[in-house]
């Protein structure tokens, strides 16, 4: 009996540990480098470009955007179109368009916001503000396009 128990200990140690399982993840250096969600700390004026990771950017590399469509996360289906900087070596900024999307979500010194890659052009933003706790917003529904008009319509943070 006691030798019965020593088998099944032995031949359950062994699985999954270095004994070549092909259960196990390929090591991090195999993997593709796929950069979908990042976050910046706005550490100058908010209202100014936002530079981006740089791996960011050098996922893009071959398909650098010339801008890119900004949505709040639960703020409703509006997209807020930004002008994207390349400066020639890398970097990659959130231009013109940009200040617009602060001013309407009260972006501010010390905040950090959270992005993430939706692809086709997407980005879906999450804003913290100096408090490090999320602010949610909601849309009125009435504009969904910021092309239509130049007033800035702010989503609206409920207190």
């Amino acid at each position: 009996m006691a030798s019965t128990s020593r088998t099944r200990r032995g031949r359950g140690r062994g699985r999954g540990r270095g004994s070549g399982s092909s259960s196990l993840p390929p090591p991090p250096s195999t993997l593709p480098l796929i950069i979908e969600e990042f976050f910046i700390v706005v550490c100058e004026d908010p209202l100014v470009k936002k530079k981006l990771p740089n791996k960011f950017a050098d996922y893009l590399h071959g398909q650098e955007p010339a801008k890119v469509y900004l949505r709040a996360a639960d703020c409703g289906p509006r997209l807020w179109t930004v002008e994207v900087l390349f400066d020639g070596q890398g970097r990659m900024y959130l231009d013109k368009g940009w200040e617009k999307f602060a001013i309407a979500h009260g972006v501010d010194f010390g905040w950090f916001l959270h992005f993430k890659y939706e692809g086709d052009d997407v980005l879906t933003v999450k804003v913290f503000d100096g408090t490090m706790c999320r602010r949610y917003y909601y849309s009125d529904g009435e504009d969904t396009d910021d092309e239509s008009d130049d007033d800035v319509k702010p989503c609206i943070h409920p207190l």
